[in-house]
Protein backbone atom coordinates (compact mmCIF):
# COMPACT_ATOMS: atom_id res chain seq x y z
CA UNK A 1 0.00 0.00 0.00
CA UNK A 2 1.40 3.58 -1.04
CA UNK A 3 0.06 6.19 1.27
CA UNK A 4 -1.10 9.12 -1.33
CA UNK A 5 -2.53 11.89 1.00
CA UNK A 6 -0.12 14.54 0.59
CA UNK A 7 -1.32 16.65 3.38
CA UNK A 8 -1.25 13.25 5.86
CA UNK A 9 2.68 12.21 4.64
CA UNK A 10 3.65 15.50 5.17
CA UNK A 11 2.20 15.65 8.96
CA UNK A 12 3.74 12.17 9.78
CA UNK A 13 6.84 13.36 8.94
CA UNK A 14 6.53 16.90 10.59
CA UNK A 15 9.18 19.64 9.90
CA UNK A 16 11.02 19.11 6.36
CA UNK A 17 14.15 17.79 6.75
CA UNK A 18 17.13 18.08 3.70
CA UNK A 19 18.21 15.05 2.19
CA UNK A 20 21.10 16.20 1.10
CA UNK A 21 22.48 19.46 3.01
CA UNK A 22 23.58 22.17 0.31
CA UNK A 23 24.40 26.08 1.08
CA UNK A 24 21.57 27.79 -1.30
CA UNK A 25 19.52 26.90 -4.31
CA UNK A 26 22.32 27.12 -7.04
CA UNK A 27 24.22 24.02 -5.17
CA UNK A 28 21.33 22.04 -5.79
CA UNK A 29 20.62 23.17 -9.27
CA UNK A 30 24.80 22.14 -9.77
CA UNK A 31 24.02 18.78 -8.16
CA UNK A 32 21.38 18.04 -10.04
CA UNK A 33 22.82 18.91 -13.44
CA UNK A 34 25.25 15.69 -11.98
CA UNK A 35 22.84 13.52 -10.90
CA UNK A 36 21.18 13.96 -14.41
CA UNK A 37 24.62 12.84 -15.86
CA UNK A 38 25.02 9.89 -14.05
CA UNK A 39 21.53 8.67 -15.25
CA UNK A 40 22.45 9.44 -19.09
CA UNK A 41 25.44 7.31 -18.27
CA UNK A 42 23.17 4.08 -17.17
CA UNK A 43 21.02 4.40 -19.34
CA UNK A 44 23.53 4.94 -22.53
CA UNK A 45 25.54 2.13 -21.22
CA UNK A 46 22.78 0.29 -20.89
CA UNK A 47 23.38 -0.64 -17.23
CA UNK A 48 20.21 0.61 -15.87
CA UNK A 49 18.47 -2.44 -16.40
CA UNK A 50 20.10 -5.96 -15.44
CA UNK A 51 18.74 -9.19 -17.69
CA UNK A 52 20.15 -12.70 -17.80
CA UNK A 53 22.50 -12.88 -21.24
CA UNK A 54 21.03 -16.70 -21.62
CA UNK A 55 17.52 -16.84 -22.15
CA UNK A 56 16.53 -18.58 -25.48
CA UNK A 57 13.59 -17.73 -27.91
CA UNK A 58 12.43 -20.52 -30.30
CA UNK A 59 15.81 -22.28 -29.09
CA UNK A 60 17.39 -19.50 -30.33
CA UNK A 61 20.35 -17.67 -27.57
CA UNK A 62 20.85 -14.91 -30.62
CA UNK A 63 16.75 -14.51 -30.40
CA UNK A 64 16.21 -14.79 -26.48
CA UNK A 65 18.88 -11.81 -26.23
CA UNK A 66 17.12 -9.71 -28.77
CA UNK A 67 13.60 -10.47 -26.72
CA UNK A 68 15.54 -9.10 -23.77
CA UNK A 69 17.06 -6.03 -25.22
CA UNK A 70 13.97 -5.25 -26.71
CA UNK A 71 12.12 -5.97 -23.83
CA UNK A 72 14.45 -4.01 -20.94
CA UNK A 73 14.04 -0.99 -23.32
CA UNK A 74 10.94 -0.93 -22.91
CA UNK A 75 10.58 -1.94 -19.00
CA UNK A 76 13.43 0.88 -18.92
CA UNK A 77 10.29 3.27 -20.85
CA UNK A 78 8.43 2.26 -18.40
CA UNK A 79 10.50 2.79 -15.25
CA UNK A 80 11.80 6.25 -16.51
CA UNK A 81 8.68 7.58 -17.37
CA UNK A 82 7.13 6.78 -14.06
CA UNK A 83 9.76 8.54 -12.04
CA UNK A 84 9.80 11.25 -14.57
CA UNK A 85 6.20 11.78 -13.29
CA UNK A 86 7.54 11.54 -9.92
CA UNK A 87 9.92 14.66 -10.19
CA UNK A 88 7.40 16.55 -12.34
CA UNK A 89 4.47 16.09 -9.71
CA UNK A 90 6.85 16.51 -6.32
CA UNK A 91 5.81 19.69 -4.85
CA UNK A 92 5.95 20.48 -0.74
CA UNK A 93 8.20 18.36 0.06
CA UNK A 94 6.46 15.01 -0.36
CA UNK A 95 9.22 12.73 -1.45
CA UNK A 96 8.39 9.71 0.78
CA UNK A 97 5.05 9.54 -1.28
CA UNK A 98 7.22 10.04 -4.87
CA UNK A 99 9.80 7.06 -3.71
CA UNK A 100 6.89 4.65 -2.32
CA UNK A 101 5.77 5.34 -5.83
CA UNK A 102 8.63 4.81 -7.58
CA UNK A 103 9.49 1.49 -5.60
CA UNK A 104 6.14 0.01 -6.96
CA UNK A 105 7.34 0.71 -10.28
CA UNK A 106 10.61 -1.13 -9.53
CA UNK A 107 8.28 -4.11 -8.18
CA UNK A 108 6.23 -4.79 -10.79
CA UNK A 109 9.27 -4.86 -13.68
CA UNK A 110 11.14 -7.07 -11.52
CA UNK A 111 7.45 -9.42 -11.27
CA UNK A 112 6.98 -9.02 -14.79
CA UNK A 113 11.14 -10.01 -15.96
CA UNK A 114 11.11 -12.66 -13.44
CA UNK A 115 11.52 -14.88 -16.15
CA UNK A 116 14.16 -13.57 -17.77
CA UNK A 117 15.53 -12.41 -14.65
CA UNK A 118 15.02 -8.52 -15.59
CA UNK A 119 15.11 -5.94 -12.87
CA UNK A 120 16.10 -2.50 -12.51
CA UNK A 121 19.50 -1.75 -11.30
CA UNK A 122 19.08 -0.99 -7.68
CA UNK A 123 22.15 1.51 -8.34
CA UNK A 124 19.98 3.33 -10.70
CA UNK A 125 17.56 2.99 -8.87
CA UNK A 126 19.15 4.88 -5.84
CA UNK A 127 20.19 7.56 -8.26
CA UNK A 128 16.42 7.90 -9.46
CA UNK A 129 15.57 8.37 -5.49
CA UNK A 130 18.44 10.88 -5.63
CA UNK A 131 17.38 12.77 -8.20
CA UNK A 132 14.18 12.74 -6.03
CA UNK A 133 14.95 13.97 -2.83
CA UNK A 134 17.52 16.77 -4.25
CA UNK A 135 14.65 17.80 -6.62
CA UNK A 136 12.62 18.25 -3.52
CA UNK A 137 15.69 19.75 -1.49
CA UNK A 138 15.86 22.40 -4.23
CA UNK A 139 12.22 23.42 -4.08
CA UNK A 140 12.39 23.88 -0.36
CA UNK A 141 15.08 25.64 -0.96
CA UNK A 142 14.10 27.86 -3.13
CA UNK A 143 11.02 28.76 -1.18
CA UNK A 144 12.78 29.20 1.73
CA UNK A 145 15.17 32.02 -0.42
CA UNK A 146 12.04 33.45 -1.61
CA UNK A 147 10.34 33.90 1.80
CA UNK A 148 13.86 35.40 3.27
CA UNK A 149 14.01 37.94 0.34
CA UNK A 150 10.47 38.72 0.34
CA UNK A 151 11.18 39.51 4.45
CA UNK A 152 14.14 40.82 3.53
CA UNK A 153 12.43 43.64 1.45
CA UNK A 154 9.77 44.07 4.31
CA UNK A 155 12.80 44.65 6.70
CA UNK A 156 14.17 47.09 4.18
CA UNK A 157 11.06 49.11 3.75
CA UNK A 158 10.51 49.54 7.61
CA UNK A 159 13.58 50.46 8.35
CA UNK A 160 13.26 53.34 5.68
CA UNK A 161 10.08 54.32 6.93
CA UNK A 162 11.50 54.47 9.95
CA UNK A 163 14.30 56.51 8.65
CA UNK A 164 11.99 58.62 7.48
CA UNK A 165 9.88 59.53 10.40
CA UNK A 166 13.00 60.23 12.63
CA UNK A 167 14.09 62.25 9.69
CA UNK A 168 10.83 63.89 10.03
CA UNK A 169 10.44 64.59 13.62
CA UNK A 170 13.95 65.84 14.03
CA UNK A 171 12.96 68.50 11.26
CA UNK A 172 10.10 69.63 12.91
CA UNK A 173 11.75 69.75 16.41
CA UNK A 174 14.31 71.38 14.87
CA UNK A 175 12.29 74.27 13.18
CA UNK A 176 10.10 74.25 16.77
CA UNK A 177 13.49 74.89 18.33
CA UNK A 178 14.29 77.97 16.27
CA UNK A 179 10.87 79.25 16.43
CA UNK A 180 11.04 79.14 19.79
CA UNK A 181 14.79 80.74 20.42
CA UNK A 182 13.21 83.86 18.69
CA UNK A 183 10.06 84.33 20.54
CA UNK A 184 12.42 84.02 23.96
CA UNK A 185 15.24 86.94 22.41
CA UNK A 186 11.66 89.03 21.93
CA UNK A 187 10.55 87.97 25.41
CA UNK A 188 14.14 88.83 26.85
CA UNK A 189 14.17 92.22 25.33
CA UNK A 190 11.04 92.96 26.81
CA UNK A 191 11.90 91.82 30.22
CA UNK A 192 8.83 89.67 30.77
CA UNK A 193 10.45 87.20 32.74
CA UNK A 194 7.76 84.45 33.35
CA UNK A 195 7.23 84.22 30.03
CA UNK A 196 11.27 83.49 29.29
CA UNK A 197 11.06 80.72 32.67
CA UNK A 198 8.01 79.13 30.70
CA UNK A 199 9.84 78.85 27.05
CA UNK A 200 13.11 78.24 28.68
CA UNK A 201 11.09 75.09 30.20
CA UNK A 202 9.40 74.01 26.39
CA UNK A 203 13.26 74.62 24.95
CA UNK A 204 14.49 72.09 27.77
CA UNK A 205 11.57 69.78 26.80
CA UNK A 206 12.44 70.06 22.76
CA UNK A 207 16.12 69.56 23.23
CA UNK A 208 15.23 66.07 25.39
CA UNK A 209 13.24 65.19 22.67
CA UNK A 210 15.82 65.74 20.00
CA UNK A 211 18.05 63.76 22.10
CA UNK A 212 15.83 61.00 22.51
CA UNK A 213 15.44 61.34 18.57
CA UNK A 214 18.75 61.06 17.75
CA UNK A 215 19.92 58.37 19.93
CA UNK A 216 16.72 56.05 18.00
CA UNK A 217 18.33 57.18 14.78
CA UNK A 218 21.88 56.17 16.09
CA UNK A 219 21.04 52.93 17.75
CA UNK A 220 18.97 50.61 15.50
CA UNK A 221 19.02 48.08 18.46
CA UNK A 222 16.31 50.20 20.54
CA UNK A 223 12.64 50.14 19.71
CA UNK A 224 9.44 48.84 21.34
CA UNK A 225 8.23 45.24 21.82
CA UNK A 226 4.71 44.40 21.74
CA UNK A 227 2.59 41.85 22.41
CA UNK A 228 -0.76 41.43 20.50
CA UNK A 229 -3.67 39.62 19.50
CA UNK A 230 -6.65 38.79 17.62
CA UNK A 231 -8.77 36.22 18.94
CA UNK A 232 -10.86 36.50 15.72
CA UNK A 233 -8.48 35.74 13.67
CA UNK A 234 -6.27 33.51 15.39
CA UNK A 235 -8.72 32.27 18.35
CA UNK A 236 -7.91 32.60 21.68
CA UNK A 237 -4.28 31.89 24.18
CA UNK A 238 -2.56 32.86 20.27
CA UNK A 239 -0.11 35.81 20.73
CA UNK A 240 2.52 37.89 18.36
CA UNK A 241 5.40 39.02 19.99
CA UNK A 242 7.09 41.36 17.89
CA UNK A 243 9.34 44.22 18.00
CA UNK A 244 9.11 47.97 15.81
CA UNK A 245 11.58 50.70 16.23
CA UNK A 246 8.57 53.09 15.31
CA UNK A 247 7.96 56.81 16.74
CA UNK A 248 4.23 55.46 17.08
CA UNK A 249 4.47 51.51 17.73
CA UNK A 250 1.07 51.66 17.70
CA UNK A 251 1.20 52.67 13.89
CA UNK A 252 2.79 48.85 13.04
CA UNK A 253 -0.23 46.79 15.48
CA UNK A 254 -2.57 48.96 12.73
CA UNK A 255 -0.41 47.99 9.95
CA UNK A 256 -0.73 44.37 10.94
CA UNK A 257 -4.39 44.43 11.22
CA UNK A 258 -4.94 45.46 7.89
CA UNK A 259 -7.01 43.97 5.00
CA UNK A 260 -5.74 40.69 5.51
CA UNK A 261 -7.05 39.67 8.27
CA UNK A 262 -11.11 40.44 9.50
CA UNK A 263 -10.07 42.03 12.20
CA UNK A 264 -7.98 44.70 14.16
CA UNK A 265 -5.45 43.19 16.50
CA UNK A 266 -5.55 43.63 20.05
CA UNK A 267 -2.21 45.22 22.27
CA UNK A 268 -1.70 44.12 25.30
CA UNK A 269 1.79 45.20 25.66
CA UNK A 270 4.33 47.94 24.74
CA UNK A 271 7.78 48.04 26.11
CA UNK A 272 10.54 50.47 25.44
CA UNK A 273 13.75 48.78 25.18
CA UNK A 274 17.01 49.82 24.17
CA UNK A 275 18.13 46.88 22.76
CA UNK A 276 15.13 45.38 21.84
CA UNK A 277 16.22 43.04 19.13
CA UNK A 278 18.31 40.96 22.11
CA UNK A 279 15.15 41.19 24.22
CA UNK A 280 12.91 40.09 21.25
CA UNK A 281 14.90 36.90 20.59
CA UNK A 282 14.74 35.88 24.43
CA UNK A 283 11.06 36.05 24.34
CA UNK A 284 10.70 33.92 20.75
CA UNK A 285 13.65 31.51 22.43
CA UNK A 286 11.32 31.31 25.87
CA UNK A 287 8.32 30.17 23.42
CA UNK A 288 9.97 28.58 20.99
CA UNK A 289 8.30 24.94 21.65
CA UNK A 290 4.57 26.98 21.77
CA UNK A 291 5.40 28.40 18.18
CA UNK A 292 2.57 27.80 15.86
CA UNK A 293 4.96 27.57 12.56
CA UNK A 294 7.45 25.32 12.90
CA UNK A 295 8.95 25.61 9.89
CA UNK A 296 9.55 29.46 9.80
CA UNK A 297 11.03 30.85 12.53
CA UNK A 298 10.46 34.26 11.50
CA UNK A 299 6.79 33.67 12.29
CA UNK A 300 6.47 35.64 15.01
CA UNK A 301 2.97 33.44 16.59
CA UNK A 302 2.89 31.51 19.97
CA UNK A 303 0.26 29.74 22.00
CA UNK A 304 0.18 31.56 25.20
CA UNK A 305 -1.39 34.26 26.88
CA UNK A 306 -0.95 37.65 27.48
CA UNK A 307 -0.50 37.26 31.08
CA UNK A 308 2.62 34.58 30.85
CA UNK A 309 4.15 36.39 28.11
CA UNK A 310 4.03 39.38 30.83
CA UNK A 311 5.51 37.26 33.65
CA UNK A 312 8.70 36.54 31.39
CA UNK A 313 8.57 40.12 30.63
CA UNK A 314 8.57 41.14 34.22
CA UNK A 315 11.57 38.67 35.51
CA UNK A 316 13.46 40.23 32.63
CA UNK A 317 12.68 44.24 32.38
CA UNK A 318 10.68 45.12 35.62
CA UNK A 319 7.84 46.78 35.97
CA UNK A 320 5.53 47.53 32.65
CA UNK A 321 3.96 51.02 32.40
CA UNK A 322 1.21 49.33 30.34
CA UNK A 323 -0.23 45.64 29.82
CA UNK A 324 -4.05 44.93 29.12
CA UNK A 325 -4.27 41.07 29.75
CA UNK A 326 -8.45 40.57 28.37
CA UNK A 327 -8.59 41.63 24.74
CA UNK A 328 -11.09 43.96 23.87
CA UNK A 329 -12.04 42.80 20.22
CA UNK A 330 -14.90 44.93 19.70
CA UNK A 331 -15.23 44.26 16.02
CA UNK A 332 -15.13 40.05 16.20
CA UNK A 333 -17.42 40.32 19.62
CA UNK A 334 -19.75 42.58 17.55
CA UNK A 335 -19.81 40.08 14.63
CA UNK A 336 -20.07 36.88 16.16
CA UNK A 337 -24.02 36.75 16.74
CA UNK A 338 -24.46 38.02 13.03
CA UNK A 339 -22.53 35.33 11.87
CA UNK A 340 -24.54 32.33 9.64
CA UNK A 341 -25.21 29.17 10.72
CA UNK A 342 -23.33 26.19 9.66
CA UNK A 343 -23.71 22.77 9.53
CA UNK A 344 -20.86 20.79 11.50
Amino acid sequence: MVELNDQRVLQDVGIYRYHHPLEDAAAYKDRLEAVNARIDEYVKTGRAVLASDMFTFDGSLAKGRKMTADFSKLMLRAYNAEADNCVRSLRSGNVRTAVARLERAMAAIERLGAIMEMRVNPDYHQVRVEELELTADFQMKVQEERERAREERAELKEQQRVERELAAEREKLDKERAHYLGVLEALRAKGDDAAVAELEGRLHDIDAAIEANDYRAANIRAGYIYVISNVGALGPNVVKIGMTRRLEPRDRVRELGDASVPFLYDTHALFFSEDAITLENELHKAFADRRVNHVNARREFFFATPAEVRELLLEKVGGLLEFNEKPEAPEYFQSCGLWPAFDA
